[in-house]
């Protein structure tokens, strides 16, 4: 079962340019919206990072854009995925019931935290199909199929935004990506152990490319191929 931690505080603020900073005209006032944006379930990490984000979500580069983007929607299925499994009467076992619960409040703060740092950039959520235009079609009814599939997402979540690390080089915003990409790793390693198999695969994980990763997640789009 996933136990809480006491989780380090995010790295972002302390590495802002001075210029930036003084743009920050008050601390309080930053974290306070920030925690309008998320609402009271949200962690002191995720609430530090949106506070920190606030000041680029107007300006970023369209590389910058386009990856957050692509977070988000990969984001967005998660969010979605989970919550409609918690939804479904008889799907969960009792004994993991709060390990999902965990990932579906952590998937809604990923939103959330992409949503503030792409501000009006953002992008609505997509429709989505979780049986893959029938491939899967028991995934909410049978336990196997639906821990299959959080399988699937979460190790490609960790291999979506390590591929997209490169692309964040220099940027304040890869901060929070790693952040958001260490606890997909870790999300990744409690599914398989409720699948009954270990957390990991070998000492190294590779990445993924924008094209693979939307090759594979395109079946759950309502409007995919």
């Amino acid at each position: 079962m996933m136990t809480a931690s006491t989780p380090a505080a995010p790295t972002l603020i302390e590495t802002l340019d001075p210029d930036m900073t003084a743009r920050m005209t008050s601390r309080r006032g930053l974290f306070n919206r920030a925690v309008g944006t998320l609402g009271a379930l949200a962690s002191a990490p995720t609430v530090l990072a949106v506070a920190s984000t606030e000041v680029f979500a107007q300006g970023l580069p369209g590389q910058v854009v386009d990856v957050l983007r692509f977070a988000l929607t990969l984001e967005y299925l998660e969010a979605e995925f989970y919550r409609t499994a918690l939804a479904t009467p008889r799907l969960i076992p009792a004994r993991y019931r709060a390990v999902f619960t965990q990932l579906a409040r952590h998937e809604a703060e990923h939103v959330r935290l992409l949503q503030g740092a792409l501000g009006a950039a953002a992008i609505p959520s997509p429709a989505f199909d979780f049986t893959a235009k029938g491939k899967y079609p028991d995934v909410f009814a049978n336990f196997d199929t639906f821990t299959t599939l959080s399988s699937t997402f979460e190790d490609l979540g960790v291999a979506a935004y390590k591929g997209q690390a490169g692309n964040l080089q220099g940027t304040p915003v890869l901060t929070t990506a790693l952040q958001i990409h260490s606890v997909e790793a870790r999300h990744a390693a409690e599914v398989r152990r409720v699948r009954g198999f270990v957390g990991w695969d070998g000492a190294f994980d590779a990445p993924l490319t924008k094209a693979a990763v939307l090759a594979a997640a395109t079946p759950f789009l309502a409007g995919g191929a």
